[in-house]
């Protein structure tokens, strides 16, 4: 019998070599490449039938004008932040994967989801590939799941998880990891490249030809990226990545890739005993606990998704001791911080080689929409200038190189969230104030600036 071939594929950009080599030639990754056993094609007696592959109903191609619309609702999980971010509800016969590090509560979540899915819609399969029966359910005791159908299925065995999926006909799926499940027509260990392709994609095929929804938990690597290969993300219709500090009691979903939904979308939750709870309201959580009167303290007006949220962004502007200035941030991009000092030195005047500056957003939000410059540059010259921001203030704005105030989108809806939370004074871009998209606000005035000088006058005056 002739023996398989064996090849190497790197585990972190998904490339083959017919040998193993301590550095991957495409990547530049170290000690990245594993054995792996290609796969022999089937007999022609034993071929699988190309329908058998088919995404749709049939195997044929079909013109477009005779293709009828399928009317088929969203289905409500009944936690209103999960629906948030998947647009809506959860789309029959899609398949949605969940990132995020280690503890931050993926299967918390998910089982909580399941749990409210199976009294809404109908019966739900939790296959559990890195804990028993008895410790899912003793999380489900905590969570109050109770009486709800849902099955719990230990397995790491993809073929096993089908079968259980075709028996029981569920109207969820849910698959803890992707990353620990294998197929029995690979050799390579569970996690691996191939595993982690051939899992995803045998998935696929069974949520649109049986129309069953399914979510993946897939683990991150140390820099933040989901593991496994690229085509993973490709392969699914929605990416969420769960967000959050181990010191803060709140969490974050945010959707990075959404083919029936808004991307970028954003769900917060607060993390509590009994499980996670969602934050209707997420801009008085981030502002609950603002200092009034405060110098480098600014509040922005950020749009996640199709919601508006208040942020507070918070500077320190001190002397350097050791003659090299640092620029350091969290919550925003640090070469963002490093263009805004350079500016505020050049256009408006502020003396800042020498100082060190520190921002950040409270309360472990991130922000990566230039409209929060404005936010940031009120925040440093109110550190440097060791003076508040008037009081009950909000800005929002994009700043260029020139020193000028850009426009920004969604402008009326950022200042009906302020007026909502009590401000009564809004600086914005001069280019935001017209008439027809923003309509006077008799509870909030409204000030344009061109420039950051004037920003920074209308702040302070």
């Amino acid at each position: 019998m002739k023996p398989a071939k064996t090849f190497f594929v790197c585990q972190e950009c998904g490339a083959q070599a017919p040998k193993w080599m301590g550095r991957c030639a495409d990547c530049g990754a170290w000690n990245s490449l594993a054995e792996e056993r290609a796969q022999e094609a089937p007999s022609a007696a034993g071929a699988t039938s190309p329908a058998r592959y088919a995404l749709g109903g049939g195997a044929g191609a079909r013109l477009y004008a005779d293709i009828q619309m399928a009317d088929s609702p969203r289905l409500a999980t009944g936690i209103e932040e999960f629906d948030r971010v998947l647009g809506g509800g959860v789309v029959p016969g899609s398949l949605v994967l969940l990132g995020g590090e280690p503890g931050i509560g993926k299967s918390t979540l998910l089982l909580q989801v399941a749990a409210s899915f199976a009294r809404i819609v109908g019966p739900v399969l939790y296959s559990s590939g890195e804990e028993s029966e008895h410790q899912v359910k003793s999380r489900g005791e905590r969570l109050g799941v109770g009486d709800a159908p849902i099955y719990l299925l230990a397995e790491t065995c993809l073929e096993r998880i089908l079968e259980e999926a075709a028996r029981l006909k569920p109207a969820l799926l849910v698959v803890d990891s992707i990353q620990t499940v294998f197929s029995l027509k690979l050799q390579s260990a569970p996690g691996s490249i191939g595993q982690i392709r051939e899992a995803a994609t045998q998935l696929l095929f069974t949520a649109k030809g049986h129309n069953l929804p399914t979510f993946l938990v897939g683990h991150v690597t140390k820099e933040g990226s989901l593991a496994g290969p690229k085509s993973l993300e490709h392969i699914v219709d929605t990416v969420l990545y769960f967000e959050g500090e181990q010191h803060h009691i709140h969490r974050i979903i945010r959707a990075v890739k959404n083919r029936f939904g808004e991307v970028s979308e954003l769900g917060v939750f607060e993390m509590t005993g009994s499980g996670l709870r969602p934050v209707p309201n997420p801009s008085q959580l981030f502002l609950a606990e603002r200092p009034a009167a405060s110098p480098g303290s600014a509040v922005v007006c950020c749009i996640e998704g199709s919601r508006p949220i208040l942020v507070e962004v918070q500077a320190l502007v001190s002397g350097s001791l050791y003659g090299n200035a640092r620029r350091m941030a969290i919550g925003i991009d640090q070469n963002r911080l490093s263009l805004l000092v350079a500016v505020l030195e050049k256009r408006a005047g502020l003396s800042l080689v020498g100082e060190d500056v520190f921002v950040n957003v409270a309360g472990g939000m991130s922000i990566d929409e230039p409209a929060a410059d404005l936010a940031v540059a009120a925040a440093v010259a109110s550190s440097v200038r060791n003076r508040p921001v008037r009081p009950k203030t909000a800005v929002f704005g994009e700043i260029g190189l020139a020193g000028e105030v850009r426009a920004v989108t969604q402008a009326a809806r950022r200042v009906r969230e302020a007026a909502q939370m009590g401000f009564t004074r809004c600086i914005l871009p001069r280019g935001n104030i017209d008439p027809r998209d923003l309509p006077a606000n008799d509870s909030c005035e409204l000030v344009g600036v061109a420039t950051v000088g004037n920003a920074l006058d209308a702040l302070f005056a």
